[in-house]
């Protein structure tokens, strides 16, 4: 939404373009429309231009019903775009202090659509970063179109592989779960090779025989024979406790002491993120209960970012425990909207076979409502809410899960009155006791620990910048902070 009465304070960002358009239709309106549709869907403005400042300026379209209908002739036209995403509603004329603009609301275009190309070229397929439209590596658009199958990705039978790339002690183990889960299940007496069939971690090729499916390649196999199907596969858990190290524990899919799969890296990690939580003594009759609801959500987040990896996709799986924030980033864009994930009752896993396995065993969640519960457990805990971040070039996931509540204003309504240079120093401070427990810290999590946006820490972060108190690494969407030496 957009306050058309202060249309002088927006500037363009990655969610709107505004284009003068007073010679007729802008050629670049459909490099945006690409854009905005392959990310996060925007807004387009036409008759809007920018000052010196970069702030907006409506400019008064001549014949705004003009430019309407060129667009509504073009963006029907197949050859010049692969899909019309937008009805009547979306476009219209609007008046700005007696000036005439059109906007143009473009919607993120589902995963089933994705990639939307122009001139019937399927490589000219743009995306949007800050500002600026750009057209995607050939990785990026490959990764669309895996999204955009029916089946997923993780069904395929691997017919250059046989049965022999399993680890058989993760398929004992995995075995010995079911039956403690399921016990008397009617799969318990059939042999490795029917069973694996079953749970779709096998499949028969063309050729007659039986091979693993990529799912129960990656739940199952040897790492050795996982990279030579996903050659940027990686698996990564760091604990950083020490500021003066960059990891004080570490579990490693490439260290050749361990199968190294996704099932072995699931309970080897689940049970180290779950040695901070405190449990209350609780019996069930003589049994002790060890769990609750905080473990149970971590064991949602950790599952869910697992089945939702794209395993092809660059910089694979990494798991970061902090004292008072864990982090779970995978491969891959949303395959639905944000708001829709956060709101529940839709689930669209990258990986369905691997989160059928996994609820086999009673991890994983199918009917859409792991993430509301995240949010829900997190605020019964009082605790500050998780984020979801996704980032692009590469496409990835970030949920960051704070472990703690931090008020920087005194809460309640005294906030209100509260002098702002005393609260602006409270909450340097607090990012600076941050970085003093942390080794480094992005904006995000910064954001996180401090219950705010992510563009206002993102401001103070510049002010402590530029007060020389903070080192910044790295450019964009990937700096790192750092306390100046």
């Amino acid at each position: 939404m957009i306050d058309f009465n202060n249309l002088g304070s927006y500037r363009e960002n990655n969610r709107l373009e505004a284009k003068t358009a007073l010679g007729g239709l802008p050629q670049s309106i459909w490099e945006t429309y690409s854009a905005f549709a392959n990310t996060l869907g925007g807004i387009i403005l036409l008759g809007v231009s920018e000052k010196p400042d970069h702030s907006f300026e409506a400019v008064d379209l001549p014949e705004p019903g003009s430019l309407i209908q060129a667009f509504w002739d073009i963006v029907n036209n197949p050859n010049k775009v692969s899909i019309n995403l937008l009805s009547e509603k979306d476009v219209y004329p609007f008046e700005v202090n007696g000036k005439h603009i059109v906007v143009m609301n473009i919607p993120r275009a589902d995963r089933s659509y994705r990639p939307v190309y122009l001139d019937g070229n399927p490589l000219n397929t743009y995306r949007r970063n800050g500002e600026g439209d750009y057209k995607c590596t050939r990785e990026e658009y490959q990764a669309m179109v895996r999204d955009a199958a029916v089946k997923t990705q993780d069904m395929q039978v691997l017919t250059d592989m046989d049965l022999s790339v399993f680890n058989s002690d993760s398929i004992r183990s995995y075995r010995q779960r079911m039956r403690l889960s399921r016990p008397g299940h009617v799969w318990e007496e059939l042999d490795d090779e029917a069973f694996l069939q079953k749970i779709d971690a096998a499949g028969i090729g063309e050729d007659g025989k039986m091979h693993p499916t990529a799912a129960g390649l990656l739940m199952f196999g040897n790492e050795s024979d996982i990279v030579r199907e996903y050659n940027n596969y990686s698996l990564d858990y760091q604990e950083q406790y020490d500021r003066r190290k960059r990891w004080t524990d570490r579990i490693v899919s490439s260290s050749g002491d361990w199968s190294g799969n996704v099932y072995d890296f699931y309970f080897r990690v689940y049970n180290k993120l779950r040695q901070d939580i405190k449990t209350p003594f609780k019996l069930d009759g003589v049994t002790c209960v060890d769990d609750t609801p905080v473990r149970q959500a971590l064991r949602e987040a950790l599952a869910n970012c697992l089945v939702n990896a794209d395993y092809y996709g660059r910089q694979g799986v990494v798991i970061i425990k902090k004292p008072r924030l864990i982090t779970l980033s995978n491969p891959g864009g949303l395959r639905i909207g944000l708001a829709t994930a956060l709101s529940g009752g839709v689930s669209d896993p990258r990986n369905s076979a691997m989160l059928r396995m996994f609820n086999l065993v009673d991890i994983g969640e199918r009917a859409g409502s792991g993430i509301p519960n995240i949010f829900r457990v997190w605020k019964e805990q009082k605790w500050s809410e998780p984020v979801i971040a996704e980032e692009f070039e590469p496409d990835r996931i970030t949920v960051t899960l704070p472990l703690s509540a931090v008020s920087v204003a005194g809460g309640g309504q005294s906030a209100k009155v509260v002098d702002k240079s005393a609260v602006k120093e409270k909450v340097k401070n607090s990012i600076l006791l941050y970085l003093t427990d942390h080794p480094d810290g992005r904006t995000a999590e910064i954001a996180a620990f401090l219950s705010m946006s992510t563009s206002r820490a993102r401001d103070y972060m510049k002010e402590l910048v530029n007060d020389g108190s903070v080192e910044v690494f790295r450019s964009n969407r990937k700096r790192i902070y750092r306390l100046k030496r």
